[in-house]
């Protein structure tokens, strides 16, 4: 099984870094294996917990680097509960990539564990008569401080169903549970890696290399 490393948030920066610079991103450093995928970018603000920045990805198996590639940017630039990141961003960044792993048919809405699945749920939205589906990463529900009951409402809520929450509408949840590998990575471990293995740091315009 291939594990989310260093090599692929390395990737995922260089991507994000070249479209701001309009130059070629280096080849990545790692294999073209077909997984299911997410980058999710954080925002630290004067030593503060890291803010969520922008969080996409794909619960189908895609070739980790043209996935990497598409959703470096596509989550930085496209996630449409954000502002597009700028420039001037990157050093406050933190990315982290997951590689989705170990799918399986949950035997009701709270069969999961917290910290250690992510899930995927579906249900019908009785007030359109319309399928909605979401996910949340496995460590989505744990730094929320969620309960599992907690986590399935806004999950519900971020798959855009705006009704009421009922019991019987939470045990009409088709709910598919999976595991992850994660990686993370500042900006500023990034600046050191780019100099230790390119001997120069990336260059942007008004960005200061590798400061906080």
């Amino acid at each position: 099984m291939v594990a989310a490393n260093r090599e692929m948030v390395v990737y995922c920066f260089d991507t994000l870094v070249s479209h701001y610079t309009s130059e070629e991103a280096p080849p990545p450093a790692f294999d073209g294996a077909q997984h299911p995928l997410f980058v999710t970018w954080k925002k630290v603000v004067n030593g503060g917990e890291p803010r969520l920045r922008g969080c996409i990805g794909s619960l189908e198996a895609h070739c980790l680097i043209n996935g990497f590639r598409e959703y470096a940017l596509t989550s930085a630039l496209r996630d449409r509960r954000f502002p597009p990141i700028q420039a001037r961003e990157l050093p406050s960044l933190e990315c982290t990539v997951s590689i989705l792993t170990d799918y399986e048919t949950a035997n009701h809405y709270l069969d999961w564990e917290a910290g250690k699945h992510g899930i995927i749920i579906e249900f019908s939205d009785p007030d359109y008569n319309s399928r909605r589906s979401a996910t949340y990463l496995p460590e989505v529900a744990a730094n929320e401080g969620w309960t599992k009951v907690e986590a399935i409402d806004s999950l519900m809520r971020k798959a855009g169903y705006n009704g009421t929450i009922t019991e019987s509408l939470r045990k009409r949840i088709k709910l598919t549970r999976y595991q992850s590998t994660l990686f993370s990575m500042h900006y500023s471990e990034y600046v050191s890696y780019v100099k230790t293995t390119r001997g120069a740091a990336p260059t942007i315009a008004g960005v200061k290399p590798g400061v906080h």
